[in-house]
């Protein structure tokens, strides 16, 4: 039976209404209301039902203070804005992300951290508490954010495997590896026998086990592997890569890029220079996050499912916010997803 509502009076309901109609003191109202302890189930029911009847609605800093929560996750992106606001590898993961977030109601705070004075300024910002944890995704060799949130004890987890402090935090990544020795093997098989390839940023994680695999698989097949570019998973920097592979290179008959925007920008290149894909040269991207769809020819590349990523990430750094895998000595849990390779017309 509810309890009866007192008559109206101005203003929104308040706490010491709540506690009155559920017949509990303020404190344990408070603590009923805001997820805190040491509240029986009886109190609990009876401060549920006056929230209802009043339709009281909680004060979040009063929350704050009792939960000790901000009900926001940083997503720490270390990349210049116009990439994070052009690159579809971004766009799936923010989607990833809110979907997981919107199920707990919990706000999503983008933390645009270049290199040097933006950093120290992300760091502070996180040491202050503003939110319950963060999810750092792109980052670089030099910023070393891993160690420095490992440092500070907020929860947080990598979308992809960090240069340092590893062995400190939790991530998520894909096998790169295999990926790329994966996407090489089918130019291989092809009968290509002079196989370059652009690769990633040397500072990205992503990008070294990326030509880690290329590697590999030349090896395997016993083939020079001399041709080799880098770019910054931009298509200009695919372009410009391409270009200087082509001068040194022009007998290349297969090329493995590291991401599709890269790729797009080496199928420019290439049909300037009259090279007939994949007749004169078949080639092979990284990423299918919609792009490989509309090229001419439609890519072949190697799917990383990025919202997945996003999404399992997510979930993890939650369970850390929880507690539940925030057990101090316990090891922080590392997640690795198996890349799927897509076949279309370039190779």
């Amino acid at each position: 039976m509810n309890p009866p509502r007192p008559p109206s009076s101005p203003g929104s309901p308040t706490l010491d209404e709540v506690a009155r109609i559920a017949g509990v003191s303020r404190a344990t109202a408070s603590r009923a209301i805001n997820g805190g302890q040491r509240v029986s189930a009886r109190a609990q029911a009876a401060v549920d039902s006056a929230v209802r009847s009043l339709g009281y609605v909680p004060n979040p800093a009063a929350r704050s203070l009792v939960t000790r929560r901000t009900d926001s996750i940083a997503v720490v992106v270390p990349e210049p804005d116009d990439r994070v606001f052009s690159d579809p590898f971004f766009a799936g993961t923010l989607r990833g992300v809110t979907r997981v977030l919107g199920e707990r109601d919990i706000q999503l705070v983008l933390l645009l951290a270049r290199p040097g004075a933006s950093t120290a300024r992300t760091l502070r910002y996180l040491t202050n508490r503003h939110v319950d944890g963060a999810l750092v995704v792109s980052h670089h060799r030099d910023d070393r954010l891993a160690e420095h949130l490992a440092d500070l004890g907020l929860p947080c987890v990598f979308g992809g495997r960090p240069w340092t402090g590893g062995d400190r935090v939790a991530y998520v990544d894909v096998d790169n590896t295999a990926g790329e020795r994966e996407a090489t093997e089918v130019l291989v098989a092809r009968g290509c026998t002079r196989i370059g390839t652009i690769a990633g940023p040397g500072d990205m994680t992503a990008a070294a086990d990326r030509l880690a695999g290329w590697h590999q698989a030349m090896a395997a097949a016993g083939l020079e592997a001399d041709a080799v570019e880098h770019g910054d998973f931009t298509e200009e920097s695919g372009v410009s890569a391409t270009r200087m592979l082509m001068e040194r290179h022009p007998d290349l008959d297969g090329l493995v890029v590291a991401s599709d925007l890269m790729a797009v920008g080496a199928l420019r290149v290439l049909g300037e220079l009259g090279r007939r894909v994949p007749d004169d040269i078949a080639v092979v991207g990284y990423d299918d996050l919609g792009v490989a769809e509309r090229t001419t020819p439609p890519l072949t590349t190697v799917r990383q499912p990025v919202e997945e990523m996003a999404e399992r990430a997510t979930r993890l750094l939650l369970e850390r916010v929880d507690g539940v895998d925030g057990v101090e000595g316990s090891h922080p849990m590392r997640l690795i997803i198996r890349p799927t390779l897509v076949r279309r017309l370039s190779a």
